[in-house]
């Protein structure tokens, strides 16, 4: 089982992006066009994170997007689910899970964070904040492990705002990303999978509320790349 529109399983969904993980980041930059660069920028900017603080960058993947953050002087952690995933990313930064380029590589369940109370002064998801079983729960363990004041911020595909390019951004996204991500040598199953579950995600605001249900303060979103992928945030209350 690995389409969106069934339930998710973690075990199963983690599998299937163990046997991406060797393509990943080069299709993403393929299937993006290039902008998945922009966005990690885009998410690095709304983190904000200098020297002294601690980022945990949760569905990490391969750590490319955690070294956004610690390129600004922030201490980050990189934790995911894929084990896959993630010993793709230990390779990649040295071999050391625990000292790699300074970031450490930690397995963990969104729904089961393995860190204590109050341990981040952010914590940010990319792309993968639809991959979990339980969104709400999830967005509570962030609350959980992120202190009094600290910051969330959510990265993750959304609804286009511009209705013309809709119905060309849809087709591509149903019947192309796919055959894409064969040529470049990934499972194409993945990307079927990744195709589905962003059709079925909430919208813009409707996001924003499940975000507030989950007791984050001061949600406001913006969208980039006409909505392709909208950028949320949110607060720890004090």
């Amino acid at each position: 089982m690995t389409r969106a529109q069934l339930d998710k399983q973690p075990g199963e969904v983690a599998a299937m992006f163990d046997r991406t993980a060797r393509r990943y980041d080069l299709v993403n930059d393929v299937v993006s066009l290039g902008q998945v660069r922009l966005w990690r920028k885009a998410v690095a900017a709304a983190v904000d994170a200098g020297p002294g603080e601690v980022v945990l960058d949760l569905g990490a993947g391969t750590g490319t997007s955690t070294d956004a953050f610690t390129a600004l002087g922030a201490r980050a952690i990189a934790s995911d689910f894929s084990l896959g995933m993630l010993r793709t990313g230990v390779r990649r930064h040295g071999g050391n899970a625990l000292a790699g380029a300074g970031v450490p590589f930690i397995a963990g369940d969104a729904l089961r964070l393995p860190f204590a109370d109050d341990s981040f002064d952010a914590v940010t998801i990319s792309v993968a904040l639809r991959n979990v079983h339980d969104t709400a729960q999830a967005l509570g363990e962030m609350l959980r492990v992120t202190r009094p004041g600290g910051r969330l911020v959510v990265l993750e595909f959304s609804h286009v705002t511009f209705g013309p390019f809709d119905l060309v951004y849809r087709e591509y996204l149903m019947r192309l990303l796919p055959k894409v991500a064969t040529v470049f040598g990934s499972n194409d199953e993945s990307y079927e999978y990744l195709a589905e579950s962003i059709r079925d995600w909430p919208d813009q605001a409707a996001l924003a509320r499940i975000i507030q249900d989950a007791g984050w303060s001061r949600v406001a979103w913006r969208n980039l790349t006409m909505g392709i992928v909208a950028m949320h945030r949110g607060f720890k209350p004090a």
